[in-house]
């Protein structure tokens, strides 16, 4: 590559939502309000205080969902708020360092996410199968050190992929399509190692769906095993109860995330991708505080227990 076609950037144009000024009103109102929803009391925010604050809930199964709650609460906050505010001055801008962090933290939760959903259909496995020994074996280091690994780990392919992608050189535009800075949707501006990224991207992407869907996978085929072997209905239907609320958020983050990444090229869309991607950091962060409350006793009870005090 020429000299004169390297590009030093202290900026990035980001394609948004949308290039029609008459909807970044209506969308920006929309974000802000879903945003919200997602945050303070009966959101994210709300979960991991009411899970703190109330001593019934200090158990393995929610010391998981606060985690789960931190990560969805940190998913939407590092990309929604930059958003919010392109929208209302119509300006898609965001400086080179403000993209890294960016980009590193998205990273950082959505691998996160991945590993503690995966953690937390081992607990379920513990609780059903195990259900006499789920205190000794879920011990609170145990708890630590479910989570802890997957924050390790992905901090580590959060700081090599962003370190790999802003020392490389950049070349020519500096438009980034895609409303959020994000590893996939840079490599077209890189002039080198863009091929090498590209790589390590797949191997990680791939190592990670498969390693955290293999838990999940194993975890599950055994609770069946072991709930069909019951020979009390009351006792299956408790069973599927317990894990109910785990088995609807997977469904749907994973659903989503097979969606986006095995569908064939030749379906892709900007407008399908766009609205795909905000499922995901936006409505999935939302909708999950919503299935743990409105499926759970003991959550509902807390909040009362709590707010009538």
């Amino acid at each position: 590559m020429d000299k004169h076609n390297l590009t030093v950037v202290s900026e990035f144009i980001l394609m948004g939502i949308t290039d029609r000024p008459d909807l970044q009103g209506p969308l920006f109102g929309f974000f802000l309000i879903v945003y919200m929803i997602s945050v303070v009391v009966v959101g994210n925010l709300g979960l991991i205080l009411l899970t703190k604050v109330d001593s019934r809930l200090h158990t393995p199964m929610y010391f998981f969902i606060r985690h789960l709650a931190f990560i969805d609460l940190g998913d939407s906050t590092v990309i929604y708020p930059k958003m919010l505010v392109n929208l209302l001055i119509s300006q898609n801008t965001i400086s080179y360092y403000e993209c890294v962090t960016q980009m590193a933290f998205y990273i950082l939760f959505i691998i996160s996410e991945l590993f503690i959903l995966s953690a937390m259909a081992y607990d379920r496995y513990v609780a059903i199968c195990r259900p006499l020994l789920y205190n000794v074996i879920m011990s609170q280091r145990l708890c630590h050190v479910l989570v802890g690994i997957p924050y390790v780990y992905s901090a580590f392919q959060s700081l090599m992929l962003t370190s790999k992608i802003f020392t490389s050189t950049f070349c020519g535009s500096n438009v980034i399509s895609h409303f959020y800075c994000d590893n996939v949707p840079l490599l077209p501006l890189l002039c080198s190692n863009a091929h090498e990224i590209e790589l390590l991207i797949i191997v990680f992407s791939a190592l990670n769906l498969i390693s955290s869907l293999l838990v999940l996978l194993i975890s599950y085929i055994l609770i069946l095993t072991a709930v069909f072997q019951m020979n009390s209905a009351e006792g299956r239907k408790k069973a599927f109860s317990t894990c109910g609320s785990h088995l609807t958020v997977v469904t749907v983050f994973y659903g989503t995330l097979l969606f986006m990444y095995l569908r064939p090229k030749s379906t892709h869309s900007f407008d399908t991708d766009m609205m795909t991607s905000v499922f995901y950091t936006l409505v999935i962060p939302m909708l999950n505080p919503f299935i743990y409350s409105l499926r759970n006793k003991e959550v509902k009870n807390a909040f009362n227990r709590v707010f009538k005090k």
